[in-house]
């Protein structure tokens, strides 16, 4: 025998084993895990459906948290513009805290606390 027909031989073997296995657990499956006709003839429909379903939920609880309080606008990674010459800081004992965001091409001055 050479090695050939050896792999050969394991890769049917291997085949088999797994067709046979496959074959069992469809036996052993229960009836309510089992698809339904409309569902073997058109998966994809159903699947979507499962998908809009869980979508809307997710919507939904979104506009929940809107409703108290939690909102896009007032996250603080989110700060507004402001112009040349504008209050960019406020200073707050040893910290600056701050207003705004400077435009492009401007920085905030931190002596007079405004965009430059």
């Amino acid at each position: 025998m050479t090695m050939d027909s050896v792999r050969v031989r394991v890769v049917v073997y291997l085949g088999v084993c797994l067709s046979v296995f496959s074959a069992v657990c469809q036996g052993q499956m229960s009836p309510e895990n089992s698809l339904s006709s409309q569902e073997e003839q058109f998966p994809l429909a159903y699947v979507t459906r499962d998908l809009a379903d869980a979508l809307e939920g997710l919507l939904e609880d979104k506009q929940q948290d809107n409703m108290i309080g939690l909102s896009v606008e007032k996250k603080a990674s989110l700060i507004p513009r402001c112009d040349v010459g504008e209050r960019c800081a406020m200073k707050h004992g040893p910290r600056i805290g701050r207003l705004c965001d400077c435009l492009r091409g401007t920085a905030c001055n931190t002596f007079f606390l405004r965009c430059y």
